[in-house]
């Protein structure tokens, strides 16, 4: 009985087997396997201004942060010019607001003052005129000489000169500031702000800061160094976005669309895939590089793509070679 269970027990598992390889065999066709290597950007940073380096304050290998303080100019002569537009900056905020509001009370009744008394001294003039004018008049010219006459004329004119200038200086106090003026002081005003904006932009530029999370790569900057914007002080590595160059054969191409799920292996880890999907294809054909190339696609053309990947662990470095596989017939959602 024995004997006849084992053939049996063995036909089953080779139909259960034939079965699978031929619900298989098709999904497994399917697949592409492409070769390319691991890629991402990087950024050079260097300083705005030309100014002594003070500090650093990263290393390479180290991880950081958007915004993150990386190195430090010297700003012992920015600190008191930016005091200086500060200061100059306020004196003409205190103009343009004294123009704004016009003439104080004070003054306009200083005004007003002004011109009862001019009234008062004209008033006074005109009366000498007249009574030396009366007694040249009466005493046929022997009383008092004819100059006399004329100065005390020549007074009274004066006085009502100075009546017409103090009528006017209290219109112009009740009227108060031409709007040009203003203008004027509004626009030198724009110009103070903006040299302390200038100023303040100087200051927080001193501070060399990180644009996005990343890895320092590279540090160029020491203490004491001249930075200058041509020279660069860091350069970072961007650990997210990741993704594999890799190069699909014409025949293929029509089986690789954008979104496509995809699966990622790298020699430095056995066994393990990193997940990802197919971000970018080329437009344009070219000859597969160098750095991928195989026996039978040497002399090929092949188009690029770009597989995004995911690498929370930041396990992937620049440069390293990786075999991608892709799924036809799915999309990342």
């Amino acid at each position: 009985m024995k004997k006849r269970i084992i053939p049996i027990a063995m036909a089953a598992l080779a139909a259960i087997g034939v079965a699978w390889w031929l619900t298989h065999r098709h999904a497994a066709s399917q697949e592409i396997v492409l070769y390319g290597n691991v890629d991402l950007r990087e950024v050079d940073l260097a300083f705005n201004d030309s100014q002594r380096i003070v500090e650093v304050l990263a290393r390479e290998g180290d991880r950081v942060r958007q915004g993150q303080v990386l190195a430090q100019l010297d700003t012992s002569r920015l600190i008191p010019l930016l005091d200086q537009a500060e200061a100059q900056a306020a004196a003409q905020r205190a103009i343009v607001d004294r123009l704004h509001h016009g003439s104080r009370p004070q003054e306009i009744a200083q005004a007003r003052a002004n011109l009862a008394l001019a009234r008062a001294d004209a008033r006074q003039a005109h009366d000498d005129y007249r009574r030396l004018q009366s007694v040249s008049n009466s005493s046929g010219g022997r009383a008092v000489s004819r100059q006399e006459v004329d100065d005390a004329g020549a007074q009274a004119d004066v006085a009502d000169a100075k009546v017409a200038v103090n009528r006017k200086a209290l219109q112009l106090a009740l009227i108060g500031p031409r709007q040009e003026d203003i203008a004027q002081a509004e626009a030198v005003l724009d110009g103070e702000r903006a040299q302390v904006a200038l100023l303040e932009q100087e200051l927080a530029d001193a501070q060399l800061r990180a644009p996005l999370d990343a890895v320092v790569r590279s540090r160029v900057a020491e203490p004491g160094d001249m930075a200058s914007p041509q020279k660069t002080a860091f350069t970072l590595a961007i650990t997210d976005p990741k993704w594999v160059r890799a190069y699909v054969s014409e025949s293929d191409l029509g089986r690789v669309r954008a979104g496509m799920p995809a699966t990622v292996a790298v020699d430095s880890f056995p066994g393990k895939r990193f997940a990802g999907w197919v971000g970018f294809i080329s437009p344009e054909a070219e000859f597969t590089p160098k750095t991928v190339q195989t026996q039978e696609l040497r002399s090929s053309l092949v188009y690029e793509i770009r597989v995004f990947v995911k690498d929370p662990d930041d396990a992937l470095r620049l440069g390293m070679p990786a075999t991608v596989y892709l799924s036809p017939g799915n999309t990342r959602t």
